[in-house]
């Protein structure tokens, strides 16, 4: 295989899991609208377009360096993100500041290291953009983790955020793997393997594995949380329970992970992005059709 062949593998591989997270991300937050709630109820589609969010749109820059650069480069992505910033995409308060910042000249590793009284933030937003670099990193988890940690400093530098990321992606490349996904154990297994032990996200996905045979998820995410708290610890070992357990099933995933609350878009992109990561895990295309376009300045499939 060329050199060329193999990275357009590796962007057909990120743009699908892409796909995935922006469908997540685009119905989900169609469930912070108090007249869908009854929709969620009977899992019901409420009418389109869905407009993607920040979730969405900072995947968006993830992927386009890797496009450009094959690997994640630090600077770039800092740029990417604060260029492509749409104010009205729901950034947080504390990461829109910071690209603001950039935009005006700002280095970001002094801007994302004082977040926070200097801990910098342990939100779920290097989390929630990362599953396509895990599908592009199919054919090597342990790089997908390491350049997941990379990817994570330029808005997220305090240790649990970053594990976080480590976790989404390492769960993204295995889903992709090229013989096909592992089953739900020997994903999460995968995944506690790859990141650091000693953390609150990596104790959640070991208490994460060990539920696996629970079927009611909002006791599940009353244990692990549901990203109410947007916290890394409180949004990823639920997001890749319930991706775990519903790989190759777009459609069962979202619901689940959509009916127990919480940060609803920011759970359903993760978990849209591991589980269309997948060969078989692509959404359906009527959902698909719903979802607004994805933004002109991404590459396209060679």
């Amino acid at each position: 295989m060329t050199a060329d062949s193999s990275s357009a593998r590796r962007l057909d591989r990120a743009l699908a899991s892409l796909r995935g997270l922006s469908v997540g991300d685009a119905l989900g937050s169609q469930f912070f609208v108090p007249v869908n709630y009854p929709l969620l109820k009977r899992r019901e589609l409420p009418h389109g377009p869905w407009q993607w969010t920040d979730d969405t749109e900072m995947a968006c820059s993830v992927v386009a360096v890797l496009a450009a650069h094959h690997r994640i480069d630090q600077d770039a992505l800092a740029r990417s993100f604060a260029e492509h910033q749409d104010f009205d995409r729901g950034y947080g308060p504390a990461v829109g500041r910071l690209l603001r910042l950039v935009r005006e000249g700002g280095d970001w590793r002094e801007l994302a290291a004082a977040l926070f009284n200097g801990q910098g933030s342990w939100g779920n937003g290097a989390a929630m953009r990362i599953a396509p670099l895990g599908a592009w990193y199919a054919d090597d988890p342990e790089q997908a983790t390491h350049q997941a940690e990379i990817s994570a400093y330029p808005t997220h530098q305090h240790r649990e955020a970053v594990v976080g990321a480590m976790a989404v992606a390492a769960a993204a490349a295995l889903a992709a793997a090229p013989g096909g996904p592992p089953g739900a154990e020997a994903l999460l297994d995968g995944v506690i393997a790859l990141v650091p032990m000693r953390s609150a996200v990596g104790a959640g996905l070991r208490r994460a594995r060990d539920m696996l045979d629970y079927g009611d998820a909002a006791t599940v995410a009353a244990v692990l949380g549901c990203g109410r708290r947007t916290t890394a610890h409180d949004t990823v070992p639920f997001a890749l329970w319930s991706a775990a357990r519903a790989l190759g099933d777009y459609e069962r995933a979202f619901w689940t992970t959509a009916q127990v609350g919480g940060d609803v878009d920011t759970t359903c992109a993760i978990v849209g992005g591991v589980v269309a990561a997948g060969k078989a895990g692509a959404p359906p295309a009527e959902w698909a059709d719903r979802v607004e376009p994805l933004p002109d300045w991404m590459p396209t499939p060679v």
